[in-house]
């Protein structure tokens, strides 16, 4: 098992950079594939980024690509959501999941484990 607790989010302006951490208490974390989600008022959950177990293999959904990277650090049981040029329409309650059997999948419901979410709200 694993518990899950993202931080960094806040308020930012347009064209402005946040990193995104989750941290995780629990032994097997290097064992599990990460990902991020994010849901916006009113709107469905969305797959933001995911990475492999061990780091090697990454994937962004099409909106953020080119602006979000995600990285994990197993040494400190922690994943990484870097943010930049944020626009207004990032603007979401960011998550990250865990995936006991590490598929590297874009579901939700191939996540076994969320973190509280943390407030992203980017300013036009």
């Amino acid at each position: 098992q694993v518990q899950l607790v993202e931080s960094g989010g806040g308020l930012v302006q347009a064209g402005g950079s946040l990193r995104l951490s989750c941290a995780a208490a629990g032994r097997t974390f290097r064992d599990y594939a990460m990902a991020w989600f994010r849901q916006a008022p009113g709107k469905d959950s969305e797959f933001i980024a995911g990475i492999s177990w061990s780091g090697a293999r990454t994937y962004n959904t099409h909106s953020v690509k080119g602006r979000f990277t995600i990285s994990r650090d197993n040494a400190k049981n922690t994943v990484y959501l870097q943010m930049n040029s944020l626009k207004p329409e990032d603007t979401a309650v960011y998550y990250c999941a865990a995936d006991s059997k590490a598929r590297f999948g874009r579901r939700r419901d191939e996540y076994d484990y969320w973190g509280q979410g943390t407030q992203v709200t980017v300013s036009s």
